[in-house]
């Protein structure tokens, strides 16, 4: 556990991950043994950085500069920069995420020998082949601010494999898909953006936080949602469409789209806020949460590619989307997911979080109906209390009988007594 005091006054000298957490959240108790873990396989290496845990509620002058928002939030500090980490939370994705923004931000690839093993390490890497020159500059630039999610490279020439032929020089490749891809500004565009698009293998296995990664490069993502525990004809068949249409026609689509399948559909449809069939195939623009579905089966690649084109071409109709009422819809959606949930997990705890509340909330309805029926019974008793007479009328005064029908009494009058009678003639 970290101090403010001794944090502040010591932590430029070494290289820190931190795990800034909450005492109440429940994601930081998940993340505490991982984290344990991450420590000790940290310290058995010999790594140079440093594992901590800061309690960003206790000390949150700390935590607003570094700009936590969120709990857990996983940071490496070193000297003046802060990188933040958005990967898994599993120990070997966060010990990577260490070694990899601890190192050198670009490494140098001395000899063939250690190109070909960190092509066997890596599935996505990047590498500049080259000396000094603007395009350097800007893929340190880039460097700096994506070291979080891949790694970097330099090469000469000669140190690359003999199959990659370069028109000039230098040059910026991505290595991946057991093949190569050059930079071209004229028709890539911006160098950081270029790479942000292409850190990725053309076919993914997805799950949620690749989604919201995903989001950042701009592309549609087209999923085959199966149910890979099924090996019947129509599963595979559409995880296969997929990866065919994503090896066969990449340099048709993939500047504009991702390709993979997902296991089950129970995150796509939080997403879409509906219940989707499984298999299928759907297009998701996780930019602004709009996707598209084809009416129909798709058979073969052939029609997969004519439901890209047709996307491109804007014949499909999106749906969902980020418009006010799909964020009303978002909101009720939300609620009673969350309901459904909590009943389902624990029947009990959900009859005491909702039923208790209402039980409340209905006695306290009760009453105030029923005070406010009392209240005007009282009031009118008051009324017709006002109206009698304080006292017996004077005896000189004569009370004309009420005529039957004006709201006398059909029953007789009662007498006085006898006796009462002949006192009052004395």
């Amino acid at each position: 556990m970290l101090s403010e005091y001794w944090f502040k006054e010591n932590r430029k000298d070494d290289i820190w991950l931190v795990d800034f957490y909450a005492p109440w959240c429940g994601h930081c108790k998940k993340l505490e043994p991982i984290w344990n873990e991450v420590g000790l396989e940290m310290k058995s290496i010999g790594s140079p950085v440093k594992v901590g845990k800061m309690d960003a509620t206790s000390y949150s002058s700390i935590a607003s500069e570094f700009g936590v928002r969120g709990y857990p939030t996983i940071k490496l500090l070193k000297g003046d920069l802060a990188y933040n980490y958005r990967g898994p939370r599993t120990k070997d994705d966060i010990i990577e995420f260490a070694h990899r923004v601890s190192g050198a931000l670009i490494r140098p690839l001395p000899s063939q020998q250690m190109f070909e093993h960190m092509q066997k390490r890596h599935r996505v890497f990047f590498v500049y082949i080259g000396g000094e020159s603007p395009l350097k500059e800007k893929y340190i630039d880039a460097a700096s601010e994506l070291i979080v999610y891949t790694y970097f490279f330099s090469a000469s020439e000669e140190v690359v494999p003999a199959y990659v032929t370069l028109k000039e020089m230098p040059a910026v490749l991505v290595f991946k898909d057991e093949t190569y891809f050059v930079y071209d500004e004229y028709e890539d565009g911006d160098l950081s953006s270029w790479i942000n698009r292409e850190r990725f293998q053309n076919y993914l296995t997805m799950d949620g936080f690749l989604l919201y990664e995903l989001g950042d490069t701009g592309k549609l993502v087209a999923i085959a949602v199966i149910d890979e525990k099924n090996t019947s004809v129509e599963h595979t068949r559409l995880k296969s469409i997929i990866q065919e249409v994503a090896r066969d026609y990449r340099d048709q689509f993939h500047r504009d789209f991702q390709f993979g399948h997902m296991d089950g559909n129970d995150y796509i449809n939080t997403l879409l806020m509906d219940e989707l069939k499984v298999p299928t195939v759907v297009v998701l623009n996780t930019s602004n949460q709009q996707y598209f579905l084809l009416d129909r089966q798709i058979k073969n690649a052939e029609d997969m590619v004519q439901f890209i084109n047709n996307i491109l071409d804007g014949t499909v109709d999106a749906q969902g989307g980020d418009s006010i009422l799909q964020r009303l819809k978002r909101i009720v959606f939300d609620a009673k997911s969350t309901v459904v949930s909590i009943f389902r997990s624990s029947p009990l705890m959900g009859c005491f979080l909702f039923g208790l509340p209402l039980g409340v909330i209905s006695i306290m309805c009760y009453g105030i109906y029923t005070a406010d029926a009392d209240g005007g019974y009282i009031e009118e008793r008051y009324e017709v209390s006002k109206s009698e007479p304080d006292g017996p009328e004077p005896a000189g005064e004569s009370q004309e009988p009420p005529e039957p029908g004006a709201g006398a009494s059909l029953l007789p009058a009662p007498q006085e007594p006898k006796d009462v009678l002949e006192k009052k003639k004395d």
